[in-house]
């Protein structure tokens, strides 16, 4: 069944009124006529069932008619990426929502050299994957900021997973094929029982920290392993591309500490 991210308050009986897009793709390319069902969520009131009320040559209206889905969200976990080109971008934040960030933040680091974004184009691409995979929510996609700027003021109960690229940090944990994903996933474990140790949440909020293609600086590199909330990761021998790495970290977290489990 169709489903559709709208901003209107669900109720039962409520009416919704598509946005212009969505109208057209319900009436004009999907054929939906009055009393044809369709699926609706807002992130705030879980996903309802609607049907088509009425249709003029402006659009439709929706008529709210019972709840299918109680509101719930992923775990908190953001994904942090440096800005790289539009093409794995997009790429980076369609996986996202599928794989279930709720949040995706947006950084400048020193090698970074994208510097026009179209927001509103990442928006939809969020909203489109949300509809598609069963999501309730959608994630916000924050503005760009300096790395440095956002790790000044981090919050230190949010653990950061820093994937290291390069690679020769000897506290670093492998993340690589099948064969050495079993490090990883303990080092990520280990970060979470030290938290419930100091009455953390060993489940609380997490971060994933993708570096631009250029890699991240040595200076930054040394800088992030020396912070207290950051946990470094390898994701293994071969340099991957930003929205390669993205995949795997996102599928290396839930497998341990996510909804995977």
């Amino acid at each position: 069944m169709i489903r559709l991210y709208v901003q209107d308050p669900l109720s039962p009986g409520a009416p919704v009124a598509p946005s212009p897009e969505q109208a057209r793709y319900l009436v004009a390319v999907m054929r939906k006529a009055v009393g044809d069902a369709v699926l609706l969520f807002n992130g705030r009131d879980g996903e309802w069932r609607a049907v088509v009320e009425t249709v003029t040559k402006r659009g439709c209206i929706l008529k709210v008619e019972a709840q299918t889905q109680p509101q719930h969200f992923p775990p908190d976990l953001d994904l942090i990426v440096a800005l790289v080109k539009r093409g794995p971008l997009e790429t980076i934040v369609e996986k996202a929502v599928e794989l279930g960030a709720r949040r995706i933040r947006l950084v400048a680091t020193r090698r970074t050299n994208v510097e026009h974004i179209k927001l509103v184009r990442l928006d939809a691409i969020a909203v489109e994957a949300a509809e598609q995979t069963g999501r309730l929510d959608v994630p916000g996609i924050m503005t760009t900021q300096k790395l440095d700027a956002m790790l000044d003021d981090w919050p230190p109960e949010r653990r950061l997973m820093f994937c290291d690229e390069a690679g020769d940090d000897p506290n670093a944990a492998w993340g690589g094929d099948v064969g050495k994903a079993a490090p990883a996933l303990v080092n990520l474990k280990n970060a979470a029982q030290h938290d419930l140790q100091q009455n953390a949440q060993p489940n609380g909020p997490w971060a994933i920290l993708i570096g631009p293609e250029g890699g991240f600086t040595p200076e930054e590199r040394d800088w992030l392993r020396s912070l207290p909330f950051v946990v470094p990761v390898s994701l293994g021998p071969r340099i991957l591309r930003a929205d390669t790495a993205a995949i795997a970290a996102l599928t290396l977290w839930q497998a341990m500490l996510g909804d995977w489990r």
